[in-house]
């Protein structure tokens, strides 16, 4: 048996009666939908995913929500996703995408305890990339609407107030440089820095970007098109920096790990620069790496969100205080500036993928998925 709220109604049907059970309470929702899927294992993000356009709806469980996704959320890691890393043992083809916002529009008669139907929920869960994703209750947020400035909290936000806090050890005056500053995490870094009243370096690709670091704070944004970072960092902080909140990898690892203070911190949340190739890695000077660190009594440790869930619902509340209370700016890409304009449904998904590895954005990369203007909902 399966139980079932759907539309302010309870009941308790069978399996094989849900789906009548669905489209007889005279719901929006459609027998067919429209989901990326990972059909082949691959860095490329294009080769490994598939647009499929007639996957029936799933069913919500008992403890599950059924959500109509308006926003979906495009993460680096996406492709590490595709390229099976994640979980070797999961094999294709399997569903793609981390994060979105939408409306409740079915439910699981449990669920129903704490969501109904029309409530607008952020959610960090696989299979986002769909038009509809079926949503544990115990993870989805019930937000005022569906902003997509909600959705840049859910894995960017997090990550970057999480890692900073548990790692991070900031304190008042500290130097924090924060790479990939303008992008979806690292926009948070730098904000979440200055909070603690630190003097925050940020690297970027362009000087728009660096202009929006200016704006959210950043005391010294390094445009590495037209300076080199360490140049710079040996120049200006020749005592070096406390804390690295670091996600390119390669030689920016090179630079930050020199840059590094004594007794200072190097936080690894990414090495975006490798995923695209075969390996995920782009090469570095690691063999040095312990004796740089012995040098300055510093340290080096990765954060993966995954592993401090039981810190993610204080993170989230917080985060989202600070954003309705005006203290946190939470900059959206929707593509706007792209060269093919707003990305707009599932198959500008590939799109979003390619401008983020272009280095193009600012802020979180947002996909809207617009919906039929017959939608009761």
């Amino acid at each position: 048996m399966r139980r079932l709220a759907h539309a302010g109604a309870r009941a308790i049907v069978d399996m094989s009666y849900a789906r009548h059970f669905l489209d007889f309470q005279g719901s929006a929702i459609p027998r067919a939908m429209q989901k990326l899927v990972v059909t082949r294992l691959s860095p490329n993000f294009r080769e490994a995913v598939t647009l499929r356009r007639d996957c029936p709806v799933p069913l919500p469980g008992d403890r599950d929500l059924l959500v109509r996704n308006r926003f979906v959320g495009v993460n680096a890691s996406d492709i590490n996703y595709s390229a099976g890393r994640y979980d070797p043992s999961v094999k294709p083809p399997f569903d793609a995408g981390f994060e979105g916002i939408g409306e409740v529009v079915a439910l699981g008669l449990s669920a129903s305890a704490t969501h109904t139907v029309g409530q607008t929920v952020a959610y960090m869960a696989p299979g986002s990339f769909a038009d509809y994703t079926v949503v544990p209750a115990s993870v989805a947020t019930a937000v005022p609407s569906a902003k997509p400035e909600y959705l840049t909290l859910l894995v960017s936000g997090t990550t970057a107030y999480i890692s900073l806090k548990e790692l991070g050890e900031l304190s008042e005056g500290g130097r924090v440089l924060v790479t990939a500053a303008a992008g979806g995490t690292g926009q948070f870094a730098v904000q979440l820095a200055k909070k603690a009243k630190c003097h925050v370096i940020g690297t970027c690709s362009s000087d728009e970007k660096a202009a929006f670091l200016k704006s959210v704070g950043c005391d010294r944004p390094i445009n590495y098109h037209a300076e080199h970072v360490g140049a710079v960092l040996r120049q200006e902080y020749p005592e070096g920096v406390d804390v690295v909140y670091e996600s390119v990898g390669g030689a920016m690892f090179d630079l930050a790990v020199d840059a590094l203070a004594t007794k200072g911190r190097l936080i690894v949340i990414g090495f975006v620069s490798g995923y695209q190739t075969p390996t995920g890695l782009s090469p570095v000077k690691a063999g040095a790496l312990p004796a740089k660190l012995l040098k300055k009594s510093a340290s080096a440790r990765g954060f993966l969100l995954n592993h401090y869930l039981s810190e993610y619902r204080a993170a989230m509340d917080h985060l989202l205080k600070m954003y309705t209370s005006g203290e946190l700016v939470c900059e959206v890409d929707l593509g706007d500036l792209s060269a093919e304009g707003r990305f707009t449904g599932l198959e500008s998904v590939f799109r979003a993928v390619d401008y983020m590895y272009m280095r193009k954005n600012t802020g979180k990369i947002v996909v809207e998925l617009p919906h039929a203007v017959n939608s009761k909902l």
